[in-house]
């Protein structure tokens, strides 16, 4: 039998006696004081959850308990709210409509949760939202702000992975390496640990298939430097890195997502960059390289208004590099790209004029005729997070504005449902030049308007209908100039994230 083996036999012996003395001493309850209660949201294609607690759902008294908690985001967690002990009804529910009042939110479920004196309730919602599992997970509140003796924090571990049947899960301090690594525990999906007390120092984190010791997930370093209580959470990861794994660290008020350490990253490109008569022997289609200009481009043909596909690199610091296809003439040089483990990002090149005053005197127009005297163009890159949101019921959009204007420097985008005017329209973004602006929508059929304002007159640029439904994906709507268009400008709607060939 190895060290490592005997180590996992031993640790497994320990847990099985702890859970024994547990339910031995365990066993009774004290309904006075106060407790607490948490909801963690780890269903990928959910929107925000709202957690409404209540001493009676059918009750209209004025002097009942009743509280609604703000909304949960995909794999995020609420505080820890405080709760006098005794048994409530609760409620997890969603937005689908303008308003957040509990009253008018959609009931995902309803169930009851009894609180008890210094104990943490946890709600986890998990799965698809149209099948969605609710777990609850009670633990005694501990604290060791009075211990004088070691300086300790408190771990818990719970599989929230539904993909792999087991995972084992061990941590060592960040100047070892997995060889050295502390068994803590093998975990189907669902479970969580018993509370497990380890010194406050920095760790890493490592996780394999139940029974292996090949290493699927290893953290950087993270810091434990409070006597807190935490719950890591082992979730599928939806980035762009080959590990399965991405792990949250849940406390009593944040939740913090780490990635694998060496986890891949990834970045696509999209082509602004209009023909152009300054722009000698480009004719609308580049190639891009990365860390230097060699024999073989990672992008060999990217037409103007097209979005590459999706390049898959190791995470650091790279240069981009781009040239025409047709002659090799450089059209950028040495613009950095950084991407930090399991990122997703988009990079969108564009050509920007700038009037040359040759003398200096602020003046371009020398001769007085009207016409610019001498026109530059150079090409710049907007890099951009991509959305990895999955839900189903909302949708985000992001507007690139592209749209260079001696008329106006910002756009702004409204997007109108059928019973709104642009100027009652709820939703809309104002997106100054080189800039981006999120939005999230929840699913409705909109008419979409692109103005400009020039002299205080509003100016559409462009206009399109918009559908979002539970098919829809996460999109950026790019706003540029077109020679082409009879408004003189183009929008173009295109996925962040590239749909998954299965």
């Amino acid at each position: 039998m190895n060290k490592r083996t005997f180590k996992k036999l031993l640790q497994n012996s320990l847990t099985l006696i702890s859970t024994f003395t547990l339910l031995a001493c365990g066993s009774s309850s004290d309904d006075s004081g106060t407790g607490y209660v948490k909801l963690y949201n780890a269903s990928s294609n959910a929107p925000s959850i709202y957690l409404t607690v209540d001493e009676d759902l059918n009750s209209t008294d004025d002097d009942h308990f009743e509280h609604s908690y703000s909304g949960v985001p995909f794999a995020q967690a609420n505080s820890n709210y405080e709760i006098d002990s005794g048994t409530y009804s609760y409620q997890l529910a969603w937005q689908d409509d303008d308003s957040t009042a509990s009253d008018n939110l959609s009931v995902l479920h309803e169930s009851e949760l009894t609180i008890s004196n210094d104990s943490i309730e946890m709600i986890v919602l998990s799965d698809s939202i149209l099948s969605p599992q609710i777990m609850t997970y009670s633990m005694p509140l501990i604290d060791d702000d009075n211990d004088d003796t070691e300086e300790l924090f408190n771990l818990r571990v719970l599989n929230m992975h539904s993909s792999h049947t087991g995972i084992d899960f061990y941590l060592s301090k960040d100047d070892e390496t997995f060889n050295e690594a502390q068994f803590v525990g093998d975990f189907s999906y669902q479970a969580l640990s018993d509370n497990h007390k380890f010194e406050q120092s920095d760790y890493i984190f490592y996780i394999t298939e139940s029974g292996s010791n090949e290493v699927l997930f290893e953290t950087n370093s993270i810091s434990f430097a409070y006597s807190s209580q935490y719950i890591m959470v082992v979730r599928e990861n939806k980035g762009a890195g080959s590990s399965p794994y991405i792990l949250d660290k849940v406390s009593n008020s944040t939740v913090t997502e780490y990635t694998d350490a060496d986890a891949e990253a990834s970045f696509k490109t999209y082509n602004a960059v209009a023909p152009h008569e300054q722009l000698d022997n480009y004719q609308g289609d580049m190639s891009l390289f990365i860390n230097g200009v060699d024999n073989s481009p990672e992008i060999a043909f990217l037409p103007y208004g097209e979005m590459s596909n999706d390049l898959i690199v190791a995470s650091g610091d790279y240069s981009l590099d781009l040239s025409s296809v047709a002659t090799s003439t450089p059209l950028l040089s040495n613009h950095l790209l950084s991407l930090t483990e399991n990122s997703n990002k988009t990079v969108f090149f564009y050509a920007e004029e700038e009037y040359v005053d040759s003398d200096g005197d602020g003046n371009v127009d020398e001769n007085g005729d009207g016409i610019i005297d001498e026109i530059e163009v150079n090409l710049f890159s907007l890099v951009v997070d991509n959305s990895l949101n999955e839900t189903i019921y909302d949708h985000e959009i992001e507007s690139v504005n592209l749209v260079q204007s001696d008329e106006f420097d910002q756009v702004t985008v409204y997007f109108v449902r059928s019973n709104e005017t642009i100027d009652t329209a709820l939703y809309y973004r104002t997106i100054h030049y080189k800039k981006t602006s999120p939005i999230t929508l929840l699913n409705n059929t909109y008419q979409v308007f692109v103005i400009g304002e020039e002299n205080d007159s509003r100016i559409i640029l462009n206009t399109f209908e918009l559908t979002l439904n539970e098919e829809s994906r996460e999109q950026f709507l790019i706003i540029e100039n077109s020679t082409e268009s009879t408004t003189g400008y183009k929008s173009t709607l295109i996925d962040q994230i590239t749909p998954q060939v299965n």
